[in-house]
């Protein structure tokens, strides 16, 4: 079995690193780009509006330098201001126009970017083995995805609306001052930039982990939590509830440290910034009144300048907030896509081909040769299993429990790959179809049903949505469970709560089996399925089982012998290996384990 390599690459302890959020723009790109018009009809209108905002300050200089001529005719007085206004409010027009217009464009392709990576997760995560689903939680997983997402968002839009504009403000501003007034203007100004973009960064890379620790712990609490309500019962079962309560708030207790952390080296990188803003500003504001007094410069000019700083440190007071936000984004993202990056361990084979059931009404040819398997080397759970299931019988495994009869029906799915040996159906390896296929073919009953948080009807055609109401309701008949839906005030559309909580054990187990034969599958699993109904129930379904198994190949894995007196095959395992192997009546003439267990199982019924 291939181990994964991708489980670590999201891991909110490791270093914030330049290359990897590079990597994870890298990776969003492709999807930016599937709008390649849009974005550049984006970009022209951000340029637009940047160039009009720049004509604001200067027309504001103009009016005030014609408004400080002595003309000869007050005619000409009033129409220059006038004309400059009007123009004035069209600039402003124009430049929110084409702000919006902006905003207006990259909606789409910003939503579209969302919608394909998380749709290509959550696929993403269906495909991965059952061993990764087993060792993550579902509550952690869930607000990666949910992070995930909305760190696009905040990547786009702070990139687009924030840091893009600023920087084309920036290289229009600094070409002005440097093309119109002296060159110690544009000096200034770049030197300030330089030294406060310096610092952000420098700070906000030391802040960083403290904001990935605040993840983590947000993350550790809502999996505690949620971990806790869907065992409700059990809690309130043994009276843990200040237990739980105190496992909740220790990582509470962690998040509000780093928190605080954050909230203290926030204010460090703010009043640092603050400090390097207004030493350019004075500076500036130092050498524009000299000009003035010597001559150089009219008081428009010293206006002007005045407000292209204030323009322009305006969205610079926020480069901060939106550079942590970037990065926060940023880490966020990595998170998912490491989701995306995971190993599936179980994939298909580039050549896979779909599963050929060669008899459908008779059910495939079932056989596993010389099967060993283990989930950790340490301890081994098959070993060396051969048996074979004839097309359209019925096989039973029987055994202690972590004999390994589950993992029979896991290994069918091809939920975990063996180490060695071939499990066949219908002369095809499991290995070389599609899982896909391999699936449709098969239709299992478990032992523990979960159910989704729905209708009774829900429930029962998932095992074929497109299935209609009558078939449902065929389903449900042959499953023993329509009369039970039909007593209820609100029939099939009865909602079942989470995982089923509002069914009892047996009509959980009943929608289970009715939602399998709705499936139709070649080959029926029973893995300890009737283990939840009462004993009038189970014999009815046993005579079902064996009208359904009449037309498909069955394997039943069971613990009470009585449901499996009627299997063509009785399998034995003890420790991983089948022991004995015949039908009812000769295995009881062996006298061997069977026999002992059938005895034991008839003792307890008499008592």
């Amino acid at each position: 079995m291939r181990h994964s390599s991708g489980h670590h690459h999201g891991s909110a302890n490791s270093k914030p690193s330049q290359g990897s959020d590079w990597k994870v723009i890298r990776d969003l790109i492709p999807y930016l780009l599937e709008y390649k018009f849009r974005v550049a009809i984006a970009l022209a209108c951000l340029v637009a509006a940047k160039v009009t905002n720049l004509g604001i300050p200067i027309l504001l200089k103009r009016l005030i330098d014609d408004l400080n001529i002595k003309a000869d005719s007050p005619q000409v007085l009033l129409v220059v201001p006038v004309a400059l206004i009007v123009a004035y409010g069209l600039l402003r027009m124009a430049a929110s126009l084409f702000a919006e217009l902006r905003e207006f464009l990259f909606a789409r392709v910003t939503q579209n970017a969302v919608r394909k990576v998380a749709l290509q997760v959550f696929e993403h995560l269906h495909a991965l083995a059952l061993s990764f689903h087993l060792a993550r939680q579902t509550g952690g997983v869930s607000r990666d995805i949910e992070r995930g997402t909305r760190g696009i968002q905040s990547l786009i839009s702070y990139s687009l609306y924030s840091i893009l504009p600023t920087l084309v403000e920036f290289i229009l501003v600094l070409g002005y001052l440097a093309y119109s007034y002296d060159i110690w203007f544009a000096a200034i100004t770049l030197c300030a930039l330089v030294f406060y973009i310096v610092f952000t960064v420098v700070v906000t890379e030391w802040r960083t982990h403290f904001r990935k620790t605040m993840n983590e712990m947000d993350s550790k609490a809502n999996q505690k939590a949620i971990d806790s309500l869907l065992n409700f019962e059990t809690v309130k079962y043994f009276g843990n509830e200040a237990f739980e309560a105190s496992r909740y708030d220790k990582n509470l207790v962690r998040y509000q440290a780093a928190a605080i952390k954050s909230q203290k080296s926030l204010a460090v990188l703010n009043f640092g910034q603050q400090t390097i803003i207004a030493i350019g500003l004075v500076l500036i504001l130092w050498r524009a009144t000299l000009g003035v007094v010597d001559g150089t410069m009219t008081l428009g000019d010293l206006v002007l300048v005045n407000t292209l700083m204030i323009q322009l440190y305006i969205p610079l007071n926020f480069l901060g907030v939106i550079y942590r936000e970037i990065k926060q984004s940023l880490t966020d993202m990595e998170r998912m896509f490491s989701l995306l990056n995971t190993d599936k361990e179980i994939a298909d084979s580039p050549d896979a081909k779909f599963l050929i059931i060669e008899n459908q009404g008779h059910g495939p040819d079932v056989r596993f040769e010389h099967v060993s398997f283990h989930y950790d080397a340490k301890r081994e759970i098959l070993r060396d299993v051969s048996f074979n299931i004839p097309a359209g019988t019925i096989t039973a495994v029987v055994g202690q429990s972590g004999a390994g009869k589950s993992t029979l029906a896991r290994l069918l799915f091809r939920f975990y790959d063996i180490q060695s040996g071939e499990i066949l159906i219908d002369r095809q390896n499991i290995q070389d179809v599609t899982q896909s296929s391999l699936r449709k073919a098969i239709g299992i009953v478990p032992q523990d049903t979960v159910l989704f948080n729905d209708t009774i009807g829900y429930n029962i055609a998932y095992g074929d949505p497109s299935a209609t109401i009558e078939q449902v309701q065929e389903a449900a008949r042959a499953a023993q469970i329509d009369g039970f839906i039909k007593r209820l005030p609100d029939g099939y559309d009865t909602q079942v709560g989470e995982r089923g909580l509002k069914l009892s054990g047996g009509e959980k187990q009943r929608v289970a089996i009715a939602r399998t034969l709705l499936k139709k599958p070649a080959m029926l699993i029973f893995d300890e399925a009737t283990s939840a109904l009462d004993s009038k129930t189970e014999r009815a379904f046993q005579e079902e089982l064996l009208s359904l198994a009449k037309n498909r190949t069955t394997l039943i894995i069971a613990h009470r012998l009585s449901t499996i007196i009627h299997a063509d095959q009785i399998l034995v395992m003890d420790h991983g290996q089948i022991v004995e192997r015949g039908s009812h009546s000769e295995l009881l003439a062996l006298q061997g384990k069977y026999a002992e267990m059938w005895q034991m199982q008839e003792r307890a019924t008499l008592d």
